[in-house]
């Protein structure tokens, strides 16, 4: 079983009309997609330059903070994985899943620090494709079923050993699905295929102990969980309050800040996460379509995504004080502002309620509970990037959400 992706516009039929969702994107934010909204953005008559500073500070903070608790999360999963590998037993095993698991809650929040070409990424030098590019074929990396020879790690002959510099150079070299780094690369590593209807992937111990290749996939995934560190640490030390060069660039533009702040939450709500994260299993059916369908994690990746849409707007996390952006908007437009903290928090409230796991609940009819719940929060998401993009351009912001 291996991911493919193709550049799509999936419909969803809701109530006798379509409500498009732009589907797998290459992530290029200059390059446009099918069903995404853009404000035209008119006289910045909304938010002083003072409240816009105030606001893209408190916001550059959260950055900051949030980077701060991935990185430790991402280093405790490092560390699981090195235990694993040194002694691989089924005990060691399950501990770098589990870490695996708690990075992932920590990190699918910080997405929403993404779309505007800052340091995570930027078209030139971003490490975004090498933390969590998605989705993968698995055959690049590893064997699977039906090909017991396949990827990288069995591939001794073409690549006699296995370094850093050559899994960065093989991501996503000769197409978009090759990819060989980041998030999704160790949990294939750590999970194997899903081939499960009703559960995850069940890689063996055998892999990493008497496998002829054991040496080798377990370099493999030790410098994988040592490069996810080393690539979350550069996007975090580009926002450091102590000398960040992105962040002194970020704040030198309170009004582009905070256009930048506002694309975000539209981009993850509408195209990223209705549409390519839920949106295509939806349409399709097929649990290869799902986010971490190696460790039916997608639920929870969901959820930290609505999770930092709000945090973004409202400006809470957990040792950030300062203005939010939702003060500054609730000074000019308390009415719009009140709204829109509700969409954030239904959205929430729709991502918490969905039953994991994610390929059972693209399952069925229509009418089929998990269809219905997720029928519900791909509209909600909809109607809540258009009502981002029309906030920003009724506070003279010109934006655009396609991904």
């Amino acid at each position: 079983m291996t991911h493919r992706c193709t550049r799509r516009l999936v419909a969803v039929v809701l109530a006798g009309s379509l409500v498009g969702v732009a589907a797998c994107s290459d992530d290029d934010p200059d390059e446009g997609s099918a069903g995404t909204t853009t404000s035209e953005g008119g006289e910045a008559t909304g938010l002083s330059d003072e409240a816009a500073l105030a606001a893209a500070t408190t916001y550059a903070d959260q950055v900051v903070a949030a980077y701060d608790a991935t990185i430790e999360s991402a280093t405790e999963l490092q560390s699981a994985v090195e235990a694993f590998v040194a002694d691989p037993t089924e005990a060691t095993l399950r501990a770098a899943k589990d870490a695996w698991f708690a990075g992932r809650e920590v990190y699918g929040p910080t997405e929403a620090f993404r779309f505007y070409d800052g340091p995570i990424d930027n078209p030139d030098d971003g490490p975004e494709g090498q933390i969590n590019a998605w989705p993968l074929d698995e055959a690049y990396i590893d064997y699977v079923d039906g090909d017991a020879t396949a990827g990288i790690v069995n591939d001794a002959a073409g690549v006699p050993e296995i370094t850093t510099d050559v899994l960065v150079a093989a991501n996503e070299e000769g197409g978009e699905s090759n990819i060989s780094t980041g998030w999704h690369a160790i949990e294939f590593l750590l999970w194997g295929q899903d081939l499960s209807a009703d559960g995850a992937g069940t890689r063996p111990l055998a892999d990493y102990t008497t496998s002829p290749v054991a040496e080798r996939r377990g370099t493999y995934l030790s410098l994988l969980a040592e490069l996810l560190v080393a690539d979350l640490t550069s996007v975090r030390d580009q926002w450091d309050a102590d000398g960040g060069a992105y962040r002194e660039e970020f704040l030198a533009d309170p009004s582009q800040a905070v256009a930048n702040i506002f694309r975000s939450m539209g981009a993850l709500s509408q195209g990223e996460l209705a549409g390519e994260r839920i949106a295509v299993a939806y349409d399709t059916k097929d649990q290869e379509d799902e986010h971490s369908c190696f460790s039916d994690n997608t639920t929870v990746d969901i959820v930290g995504n609505t999770i930092g849409i709000r945090m973004i707007y409202t400006g809470e996390y957990d040792g950030v004080d300062g203005p939010s952006l939702s003060d500054a908007v609730a000074e000019v437009d308390p009415d719009a502002d009140a709204a829109l903290r509700e969409q954030l928090d239904t959205n929430v409230v729709l991502a918490e309620a969905l039953a994991a796991p994610f390929d059972q609940l693209i399952l069925g009819e229509n009418d089929a509970p998990g269809r219905v719940a997720l029928l519900e929060i791909i509209t909600s998401l909809q109607e809540q990037g258009d009502a981002v993009a029309a906030l920003a351009g009724d506070l003279g912001y010109s934006i655009s959400l396609e991904i």
